[in-house]
């Protein structure tokens, strides 16, 4: 490997290592944001995994919160559903209902599949 090669492959390295910290704290930034909203009745969990709109917002920074978690949330379930021989919409709904299900808070709103927003 070459001076140059090798120098270019730390600094990836450490442009990795400094950008993990910035991306975790944005989606904790965002994490926040979504679970104020949901406390507030404005976002809620929707049958297909991702999360959805209960009462319409024009609130850019929540806006952009719940499609920064719904981007990874599709990301994830693109890699289980490849892992597993399904479809990503199949890992969404299946994530929803062993998982999402069991962590929504009372209060909370969530939408069932083919039905309306309910409150748990």
């Amino acid at each position: 490997m070459s001076m140059m090669s090798t120098r270019l492959s730390i600094a990836a390295a450490v442009l990795a290592t400094l950008a993990a910290p910035v991306a975790v704290a944005q989606a904790m930034d965002a994490k926040s944001a979504v679970d104020a909203a949901k406390a507030q009745g404005v976002v809620g969990e929707q049958a297909d995994g991702f999360l959805g709109y209960v009462r319409p917002t024009t609130d850019p920074a929540l806006r952009a919160a719940v499609e920064e978690i719904n981007e990874g949330r599709a990301a994830l379930y693109r890699q289980a559903a490849a892992r597993n021989g399904v479809t990503p919409e199949a890992a969404g709904a299946s994530a929803y209902n062993t998982v999402v299900q069991t962590l929504l808070k009372p209060g909370e709103f969530y939408r069932p599949a083919g039905g309306g927003w309910m409150r748990k």
